[in-house]
């Protein structure tokens, strides 16, 4: 059977250069949309069942981050649901899979993928709650719904805490820890969930870059906008996704934000703070360190010893989401970040991060924040 590899469909990325020889099949990473970014990749493979296969990533030395291919796994799935992990190695800047499929078709990604119909069933699921309402803000560059989430009773009084995830379409993690703190969020039988929601309301955008989570992209829209420089100065001309949700904020106000990404290097899961904004205080400090406290002890998938430096004190780029929100809001704006690889202080070697895990930490965020929203 000829062996045949597709890409043509919702988050697909691929170039096919050589599929001739199984034990060298050449492909290359298409680049982003108007960018000359590339990293994300996620093709079917069908005619290959009982084949050795040697699949070769040509152009995996131009991707946007190199060193995330250093002890990287890619994934693998036979029915889309389960994704293990495949053995992968980088040498000579080609990135290399050995495979023996055990049926016809099978899908290789860099990461499971969140389909743009996992994130319209996780919308319209979530809108079935009675304490959740769905709410358009406005349209992507391609003209698709951006998609936002009000859960609670919307009392102004309370606290307001907001959520957003994937402004980067590559990292699929992100759609998956929204899918367990929404699906927690939304539990009526869930006390740890009532006693937060007497106190707070939570603002959810679970994709900001719809148009480029289906196109395949690793970081920008379809307007090659990279969003998390954009938050300074949004428009609605090349960023409007930026610009709808950031009107939105000022229109409910803000005492929390949290942005959900994914890293390609770094095998921890870890969070970039706002240390570095000109009104980073005591009380910032403070709940920064309470912050990270709380959230260890929630879930032990999350470490502080690992991670980015930390911007000295006025140097945070205000363009960054956290940071310009943290100065404008003057809040905890924090950015979460979820491993491509492994956890590597809790290891899965079947698995590696996996969607299972980014859901748990999601819902891992309300017992961090029940013990610490009366300070907000």
């Amino acid at each position: 059977m000829k062996v045949t590899i597709s890409s043509t469909f919702d988050s697909g990325n691929i170039e096919v250069v050589n599929v001739e020889n199984t034990q060298n099949i050449q492909l290359n990473i298409r680049k982003d949309t108007n960018s000359d970014f590339l990293q994300w990749f996620y093709f079917r493979m069908q005619g290959a069942k009982d084949q050795k296969c040697n699949i070769h990533l040509m152009n995996a030395k131009d991707a946007g981050y190199p060193e995330g291919w250093d002890n990287y796994q890619a994934r693998a799935s036979y029915d889309r649901e389960e994704w293990f992990q495949i053995p992968t190695k980088y040498e000579n800047g080609v990135l290399s899979m050995d495979f023996t499929p055990d049926f016809d078709s099978v899908y290789i990604a860099y990461f499971a993928p969140f389909t743009y119909e996992q994130h319209l069933d996780l919308v319209n699921n979530a809108q079935l709650s009675p304490i959740c309402d769905l709410e358009h803000l406005g349209e992507t560059v391609q003209g698709r719904p951006i998609d936002f989430l009000r859960i609670g009773d919307d009392d102004p009084k309370k606290k307001k805490l907001w959520v957003i995830a994937r402004q980067h379409p590559g990292e699929a993690m992100a759609e998956w820890f929204m899918l367990g703190l929404i699906s927690r969020l939304i539990d009526e039988e869930d006390a740890a969930v009532a006693s937060l929601l007497q106190k707070a309301n939570f603002y959810i955008v679970p994709n900001m870059n719809i148009d480029g989570s289906i196109l395949g992209n690793l970081r920008v829209n379809a307007n090659g906008i990279d969003f998390n420089r954009e938050w300074a100065e949004p428009s609605i001309e090349n960023s409007p996704e930026v610009f709808y949700v950031k009107q939105k904020m000022k229109e409910t106000g803000m005492d929390f934000m949290l942005d959900v990404h994914g890293d390609e290097g770094l095998p921890y899961v870890f969070i970039s703070g706002i240390e570095g904004i000109p009104s980073f205080d005591e009380k910032l400090r403070n709940l920064t360190d309470q912050f990270m406290a709380n959230w260890k002890m929630a879930n032990p998938d999350i470490q502080d010893v690992h991670g980015y430096p930390k911007n000295e004190p006025g140097k945070a780029n205000l363009k960054i989401c956290s940071k310009n929100i943290g100065e404008e809001f003057k809040c905890l704006s924090q950015t979460l970040e979820m491993p491509f690889k492994q956890n590597d202080n809790i290891p899965d070697l079947e698995y590696g991060w996996s969607p299972e895990r980014s859901i748990k930490l999601g819902e891992s965020l309300v017992n961090t924040l029940l013990n610490m929203v009366d300070d907000f």
